[in-house]
C-alpha cells in the first residue's frame, strides 16, 4: 500500500486506517423499572419519559415494546421541536 497510514482490511470489506478515528458517539442511558402483575403479564417503565409504559406477556416482550416506544416517543419529541432532557446530550452540532 503506497498509503503511509497503517490499513487493515476486515472481512465485510471495509477498509479501517490506523490514522482515522472513529466518531464519538454518546448514548443515553434510560432506566427502565419491570414488574409483574397479578395476572401474570409483564409492564416496563422508562421513569424518564413519563407515560412510557408497555405490556407484555413475558419480560423480553414487554422490554421490547417499552424500549420500541421510548424511541419513537424521543424522535416525536424531537421533530416537534420540544426539549427531550433524556437526549439532551445525545447531538452536538458541528461548527
Amino acid at each position: 500500500m503506497s498509503n503511509s497510514a497503517a490499513a487493515l482490511r476486515i472481512p465485510n470489506g471495509w477498509l479501517l486506517k490506523s490514522n482515522v478515528r472513529p466518531p464519538k458517539i454518546h448514548l443515553v442511558n434510560l432506566r427502565i423499572e419491570i414488574d409483574r402483575e397479578a395476572d401474570g403479564r409483564w409492564i416496563a417503565e422508562v421513569s424518564d419519559l413519563p407515560g412510557v409504559m408497555a405490556y407484555g406477556e413475558t419480560r423480553d416482550m414487554a422490554l421490547a415494546r417499552v424500549k420500541a416506544l421510548a424511541l419513537r416517543v424521543i424522535a416525536d419529541r424531537l421533530e416537534n421541536g420540544e426539549n427531550v432532557p433524556a437526549a439532551a446530550d445525545a447531538f452536538t452540532v458541528a461548527t
